[in-house]
């Protein structure tokens, strides 16, 4: 039988109005009756909001307008397009869609699942191919033409709208509003991470053919394999020998098993791990989605 896959585009959109869904639950029903902020440039609506009582539809549209117009040189236009009609979505349904209203007043509450609520709102957007915030482009503009990381840049500007927030609307409710900035950002990075963020697994053995057919026919995993050379002791530097460098993907809830089958075989054996972000195609286990 035909597998009938889901167009990309389909899976894209899905992911993204699902994000905008989620985005606009976070607002109504959390920050904005509560008067807590996000960080980016949903932090920045939300402030003006606060302090001048504009629409915040519109504000998200008008302020992440120029965001979107740096976006279609720093990215490319699809991207921006996407984004575009991702915030006026957004805009439109905190303008009309009927979201529960305070749903609690509980400051705590309110910061912790306000926060996580929009993290899981911008990582399944984000998912879809286009972004809820436009700070993230900022970052990418700013970070090519001065010497801080992106990362440091989004904080920088994070810092100076919860200092204003703090000046202007109390510590307290700058300081819960830093923990909705944690709970979003830890869980935009597990939306787009998941349970299966892949580790890259390098290992040095001497009984490295063992190792190999053990990974491949125990584990199931893929294998690649570089020609190495070890030895160059500080005692020996002139003596070395061939080895076969042994790399591999997997879960990091395999890495621990990973770990024991080389310690089995050989125990002086060199085994380093590393985070990959993005992993693609070759022989990658995942578990099942429901």
């Amino acid at each position: 039988m035909k597998d009938l896959a889901i167009p990309h585009w389909v899976r894209d959109w899905g992911y993204t109005l699902m994000g905008i869904l989620f985005c606009g639950f976070a607002l109504k029903s959390f920050l904005i009756p509560n008067s807590f902020f996000d960080g980016g440039v949903t932090g920045i609506s939300l402030l003006i909001h606060e302090l001048y009582h504009f629409n915040i539809g519109w504000i998200i549209v008008l302020a992440n307008i120029p965001f979107i117009i740096m976006g279609a040189f720093q990215v490319n236009r699809r991207f921006a397009y996407k984004t575009l009609a991702a915030v006026i979505l957004l805009g439109l349904c905190l303008q009309f869609l009927p979201y529960p209203d305070r749903i609690t007043t509980d400051k705590l509450l309110v910061s912790i699942f306000g926060g996580v609520f929009m993290g899981i709102g911008v990582g399944l957007a984000i998912r879809g191919g286009c972004a809820l915030d436009g700070i993230e482009v900022l970052a990418l503009y700013t970070g090519k033409r001065i010497s801080f990381t992106i990362s440091e840049i989004i904080l920088g500007i994070n810092i100076i709208i919860f200092l204003i927030a703090a000046f202007d609307l109390g510590l307290p409710t700058a300081l819960y509003s830093i923990i909705t900035y944690y709970a979003a950002s830890k869980t935009i990075s597990f939306v787009i991470e998941g349970l299966e963020e892949y580790t890259g697994v390098t290992i040095i053995s001497g009984e490295n053919q063992l190792i190999k057919e053990r990974l491949v026919k125990e584990l199931g995993r893929g294998i690649t394999v570089y020609k190495g050379e070890r030895g160059f002791l500080k005692e020996s530097f002139d003596v070395s020998q061939p080895v076969d460098i042994v790399f591999t993907v997997i879960t990091r809830l395999e890495v621990r098993r990973l770990r024991n089958l080389v310690h089995d075989i050989d125990p002086k054996a060199f085994v380093f791990t590393s985070t990959i972000k993005e992993a693609a195609g070759g022989v990658l286990k995942k578990r099942a989605r429901h």
